[in-house]
């Protein structure tokens, strides 16, 4: 299946899969993995599809998050994954880099190794710049579906309103995203008007402070990612572990096997 200019990376059919989640009747769970062991665990647990995050991948690594420090890291773990059992989406954060030929390239390197999907993020930098970064996407890999991020809500305080969100969010889609993220909004009214206003997919940052996955979807949400929420909570489970062993508790909770760890860390 091809639906590409000439010259250009083909738009295969896992990537129309991808795409075709975000319309489905259900909005799209995207679970976020930080390595190939809790990639394929995630996909073991019978999700489609698994994006990554850029905090576990950046921590993992003992570097920062949102620095455009990860870069390396973020391909060769696309590397590994890409060719998974599941369709890939990557958090490439702002790109690793302000210029749009760069993150161009960076798009055709993961569409190659199998990557469906990429998340950009704003950064709440200059909205042209950012277009012009979803437009090389684009133009570099016609297939990958691009997530494109504002963080009108995530770093700043909403300022400006819903009017201002939709108005990055506009450029975006005019400069090719296929859908559109807005983190850190929670108030129903402002996903409900941001819905009416769109005519790509909304994805909304799922908190368990925020609202539940049933009503996101009666407001129309399409796409509910869980960020870093599963790498933070991983985290607070091996210290409450580690805490009860210490103080001659029984650890609670559930854990994988040895040998099941081994098969995820094998590609399942």
């Amino acid at each position: 299946m091809t639906d590409s200019a000439p010259g250009s990376p083909p738009l295969t059919r896992p990537s129309t899969a991808f795409a075709a989640l975000h319309h489905a009747e259900r909005p799209l769970l995207l679970p976020n993995a930080w390595d190939h062991a809790s990639a394929h665990a995630l996909a073991a647990a019978g999700f489609p599809a698994v994006g990554t995050t850029s905090l576990g991948v950046a921590a993992a690594a003992g570097l920062p998050d949102g620095a455009a420090a990860t870069r390396d890291e973020t391909l060769r773990l696309a590397l590994a994954l890409g060719s998974g059992p599941f369709l890939l989406s990557v958090d490439a954060e702002g790109g690793f880099s302000d210029d749009p030929d760069e993150v161009g390239e960076l798009a055709r390197q993961l569409w190659s190794v199998g990557v469906v999907g990429v998340n950009l993020e704003d950064g709440l930098g200059p909205a042209d710049r950012h277009a012009a970064k979803i437009a090389a996407v684009k133009a570099a890999a016609p297939g990958l579906f691009v997530n494109a991020r504002t963080d009108t809500h995530w770093l700043g305080d909403g300022e400006g309103g819903t009017a201002a969100t939709l108005a990055r969010l506009e450029a975006y889609r005019l400069a090719g995203a296929d859908g559109v993220f807005v983190p850190g909004v929670t108030d129903p009214r402002t996903i409900a008007e941001l819905v009416r206003h769109l005519d790509v997919p909304l994805n909304i940052l799922y908190s368990p402070d925020g609202l539940p996955v049933g009503r996101l979807a009666d407001l129309g949400v399409r796409r509910i990612s869980l960020g870093s929420l599963l790498y933070r909570r991983a985290l607070g489970a091996a210290l409450e572990t580690a805490a009860d062993v210490r103080e001659g508790r029984t650890p609670t909770g559930t854990a994988p096997a040895y040998a099941e760890v081994v098969a995820f860390s094998r590609g399942g």
